[in-house]
């Protein structure tokens, strides 16, 4: 099987969590805030969990033989295979979930919602900033971060710079600052992680900003 038993059933499990909370109305909320229906949201969601295993190769680097060992299973992401075998380079990809989805949406919030360029540059500054500082480069695997950190950021800097809550701009900022902060300018270190592939928007224990912008909309 591609997919340990366990990211099988934890990715079931999850699947089954979001449709909850669209019923109780969490999400719900969340996506109201946003301007979109539960159905479009919870839409959004499933697509960027799905689009979380497809990662599309843009670039590839030699590397450092800097890791021998396997890769942590709780670091693989619930919709990650086993990595092919490192042979001195890394292939740099674009994960459809993490970094595809989650741009075209923000991009759609932009023409749709009302959002100040000043503020969207200061939170997305503000998120860049934690994000880059709370990422670590993991040996064998790439960038790593707490899930929990770049909504929390977002969702403050939206809350501090209007103070009604803008949630398209807890979500925009989120997002973005994390692809920024988190991924982009730590490209610098992938070459000597010795890991066969690194994906922009996939990286850690929840494949990068899946569930960022949404909790970071819900709070704002």
């Amino acid at each position: 099987m591609p997919f340990s038993p366990f990211q099988f059933l934890l990715f079931l499990f999850l699947v089954v969590f979001l449709v909850a909370f669209v019923q109780v109305g969490l999400l719900t909320l969340a996506f109201d805030k946003l301007g979109i229906s539960p159905m479009a949201g919870l839409t959004l969601l499933l697509a960027s969990l799905f689009g979380s295993a497809i990662n599309l190769p843009v670039a590839r680097i030699r590397a450092d033989d800097a890791w021998s060992g396997p890769v942590p299973p709780r670091l693989r992401g619930l919709l990650r295979g086993p990595m092919a075998p490192f042979t001195g380079q890394t292939v740099i990809a674009v994960n459809v979930g993490g970094c595809i989805i989650p741009v075209l949406f923000s991009l759609h919030l932009l023409t749709h919602r009302p959002v100040d360029p000043g503020d969207l540059l200061l939170a997305t500054a503000f998120v860049t900033f934690i994000s880059y500082r709370f990422s670590q480069p993991v040996p064998g695997l790439g960038i790593a971060m707490p899930m929990i950190i770049p909504p929390l950021a977002a969702a403050f800097a939206a809350l501090l710079l209007d103070g009604t809550g803008n949630a398209p701009l807890a979500y925009i900022s989120g997002t973005l600052g994390v692809l920024l902060g988190a991924d982009l300018l730590h490209l610098k270190d992938i070459r000597h992680l010795g890991t066969p592939l690194a994906s922009i928007g996939g990286a850690g224990t929840f494949d990068g900003i899946f569930m960022t912008g949404i909790i970071a909309a819900l709070l704002a």
